[in-house]
C-alpha cells in the first residue's frame, strides 16, 4: 500500500501518527528534494529544543536523544553498516536515514526491523511524498 502526500505538514503529521513511539524512516529523493527539510519540520513539530540541521558531513545528528538523523550521501550504506550505526536502530526514538538505498533497505529488512519508506519527488512546482512500508 502506498500513501501519497503533497504537503510537508501532512507527511510529518502522518509519520507522527503512524509511528507514535518512534521508528525507522528511510528517506529517498534527489539532491535538494527536501529530505532534511522534512526532518527539520518533524523535529519542530515535536517541539524539541534542538534545531535540526543537515548531518551530511557528520553522518549523524541526534536531537534531544529522541530523533536520530543520518545522512549517508557521502559514505553510502556500506560505511553506515561498517561503522556500527545499524545497531543504533535498536535505540528508542525516531531514525531518519537520508539517501537510503536498496542495499540498506534489504539489510534493515533482513534484521527484522519494520520501517517506513518516504520517496520524495519534485513535480512541477511541488513535492510529492510517497509512503510505503517494509518488513
Amino acid at each position: 500500500m502506498i500513501k501519497v502526500f503533497e504537503e510537508l505538514v501532512d507527511i510529518t503529521k502522518y509519520i507522527k501518527e503512524t509511528l507514535p513511539e518512534g521508528g525507522i524512516v528511510l528517506l529517498i529523493g534527489t539532491l535538494a528534494s527536501g529530505k532534511t527539510t522534512l526532518v527539520q519540520n518533524f523535529v519542530s513539530m515535536l517541539e524539541l529544543k534542538d534545531e535540526a540541521t543537515s548531518p551530511t558531513f557528520s553522518i549523524l545528528n541526534i536531537y534531544d536523544n529522541w530523533v536520530y538523523h543520518y545522512d549517508i550521501y557521502n559514505e553510502g550504506s556500506d560505511k553506515f553498516i561498517q561503522s556500527g550505526l545499524l545497531e543504533n536502530l535498536e535505540l528508542e526514538g525516531y531514525h531518519f536515514i537520508e539517501w537510503a538505498d536498496e542495499k540498506l533497505e534489504k539489510m534493515v529488512e533482513a534484521l527484522g526491523f519494520e520501517f517506513m519508506k518516504v520517496e520524495i519527488s519534485l513535480e512541477a512546482t511541488s513535492r510529492i511524498y510517497r509512503v510505503s512500508y517494509g518488513s
